[in-house]
């Protein structure tokens, strides 16, 4: 085992033994902080079949970047190059090294095994894995020439912006990029003397050689030892640094698809999940370019990857987590899957407002016997535009449906409001009154028209009974044949509202709907891609004036194919486009309405 040691290999020795010693210490502080809840899943489904497609994702995402690739092709080549051939470099080395070496070895042979490696005698296959590593490295460093081109132009890799690093990462962002040019260089002096590499080695080789033709015999160790020896140190200041840097994300996002898998979430207050999710962000800054308040406004520093990294180094700031529309664009783009909304909802929290007292309102509002009835709940905002709930109401009654409109009175708020603004323990109090009162009603369906609403009651509240949107509840009419509509020769845009379609994934019941009455068409954004409205409830640090910006965008799209009508499923939606545009805007529940043309029994 002598033969195989040299004093260049300590820095990455020592960078290997602190890097696991400080990942391993982070990660038991964090699993020490996970609520009683996390553990309690994690304790439930560590061993479950659960397991098995946590490993599948892992490899897709961890090592060939499967959702980068599907945003920006350019950038998924990018991180897949240098993940997945690094991944490759290590595991095909290590499998060169026991073919070549008869017995044990150190584990740092196959990482410099060109230098340990160049007096040893010939072995089966020796070069296929030569040419073979020469090519895994050719394709690491073509990720590195992208990351170093990206730099400076973005475009190249599909961006308009890419995420501005502190001093520190920077730092270690250099010193990746150091470790493979200088392996090549290190590998290319041994082949050039050995003739022990490939086609990219040995070419480089006998250039250097060219370059520095006074290299005597006598002088030859100092020179390669020296180029091992940066090799060694970029390697090792890499490891060493890795887990207080964004690259902490290489170790961390297995985790973290891990534990997604098993069922973990995040809760109203930051955890030891929190820490997971904080340290898997990459910072590519996907979420920056789409994001309304850059995108329309030019505002920078303020999204996701940027209340992210301001967490991690414990300096955020109020209006960086204030500022933003919480409209899940950066949600639906991450490729990571991070729970973005609910972290900045975190850093929103609140619980200095008295709760008692304060929603005695609710109170007023009398159980209702609703056996056999849908409980219909308008919202705050429907009421704001009535012709929606006149629409519901119409077609309730002529369908021959018994409902409860619980807020007809405009008296209840389902509490998202609150909660979106950081008032948690207000809103939970607000969401123990509303449940009370559904329950006792013993309604066998609520329905909901505004989408705020219905993410709340979807995700937020327990109830024992059904929740769906009007669009839902109308397609469901459609479909069982309890009512009949015309069909106008009409083009109709439709809006995909933030909180029914990235919020809660209901993308098709509004369009299967419109198809039965008007002339659908796409529009260039749409689905998980589309533009906020700016009038959502999510931003209190906005002026008007901006709002507006981003909700005229936002109507420009929708109006490039020159629809007849827009049509959209969220009152706030509807009430923000026509403030705009004398264009007509209605919701699909009233366009429904104009078009019906007879009811049979009831649903």
């Amino acid at each position: 085992m002598p033969q195989y040691f040299n004093p260049f290999i300590i820095p990455f020795c020592i960078g290997v033994v602190l890097l696991f010693v400080f990942c391993f210490i982070k990660w038991f502080k964090w699993f020490r902080q996970f609520n009683r809840l996390q553990r309690a899943v994690l304790r439930k489904n560590i061993l479950s079949w659960k397991f098995i497609p946590a490993i599948w994702e892992i490899i897709m995402e961890v090592l060939f970047h499967r959702k980068v690739f599907k945003h920006k092709l350019v950038l998924g080549y990018m991180h897949a190059s240098i993940a997945l051939g690094w991944f490759l470099l290590i595991v095909v080395g290590a499998i060169e090294a026991t073919t070549a070496i008869e017995g044990r070895h150190p584990l740092w042979v196959p990482i410099f095994f060109r230098y340990f490696g160049k007096e040893l005698p010939q072995f089966k296959g020796e070069m296929f894995f030569t040419h073979l590593m020469d090519l895994l490295l050719c394709f690491v460093l073509s990720g590195i020439g992208i990351a170093m081109i990206k730099r400076i132009y973005t475009r190249v890799v599909g961006m308009k912006k890419v995420t501005k690093h502190v001093i520190f990462d920077k730092f270690v962002m250099i010193s990746l990029w150091l470790i493979f040019p200088l392996r090549l260089i290190a590998e290319s002096v041994t082949a050039n003397r050995y003739h022990n590499g490939g086609f990219l080695t040995e070419t480089l080789g006998e250039v250097i050689s060219f370059v520095f033709p006074k290299v005597s015999s006598d002088t030859f160790w100092y020179f390669e030892t020296t180029w091992w020896l940066f090799y060694s140190l970029a390697l090792g200041i890499f490891f060493t640094s890795m887990p207080f840097s964004r690259y902490m994300h290489i170790f961390t996002e297995p985790f973290l698809i891990f534990l997604r898998k098993l069922g973990l979430q995040e809760d109203t207050t930051p955890t030891g999940f929190t820490k997971f999710e904080l340290s898997a962000c990459s910072r590519c800054g996907i979420c920056i370019d789409n994001c309304p308040l850059h995108k329309e406004l030019k505002l920078p520093d303020v999204q996701s990857v940027y209340l992210l990294r301001e967490m991690r180094y414990k300096r955020l700031k109020a209006e960086v987590a204030n500022n933003c529309l919480m409209c899940d664009r950066c949600v639906a783009e991450c490729p990571v899957g991070l729970e973005l909304t609910r972290i900045r909802r975190q850093m929103r929290y609140k619980d200095e407002l008295d709760t008692q007292g304060n929603y005695q309102y609710v109170e007023s509002v009398q159980p209702f016997n609703a056996i056999g009835r849908v409980a219909y709940y308008s919202g705050c905002m429907s009421h704001l535009t009535p012709g929606i709930i006149n629409a519901m109401k119409n077609i309730f009654e002529v369908a021959g449906q018994k409902y409860w409109h619980i807020d007809a009175d405009k008296t209840i708020c389902c509490g998202r409001p609150l909660l979106q603004q950081g008032f948690e323990q207000q809103a939970k109090e607000l969401r123990r009154k509303n449940t009370a009162l559904i329950r006792e009603s013993n309604a066998n369906l609520l329905v909901t028209s505004c989408p705020i609403c219905y993410q709340s009651f979807k995700k937020e509240y327990k109830l024992n009974i059904p929740v769906i949107h009007h669009t839902e509840y109308i397609e469901k009419c459609i479909k069982n044949k309890k009512i009949s509509i015309t069909k106008q020769d009409l083009k109709v845009a439709y809006h995909d509202p933030c909180e029914l379609g990235r919020g809660c994934g209901v993308y098709k019941a509004p369009r299967n709907v419109l198809k039965n009455a008007v002339k659908l068409i796409s529009v260039s954004n749409e689905k998980e891609k589309s533009f906020c409205c700016g009038f959502n409830l999510g931003n209190t640090a906005l002026e008007c004036d901006a709002q507006k910006k981003i909700r005229d965008a936002a109507l420009q799209n929708l109006l490039k194919k020159k629809p007849d009508l827009i049509a959209t499923a969220c009152p706030m939606c509807k009430k923000a486009f026509m403030q705009a545009t004398d264009f007509q805007v209605k919701d699909v529940a009233e366009l429904i309405n104009d078009n019906i043309v007879k009811f049979d029994e009831t649903i």
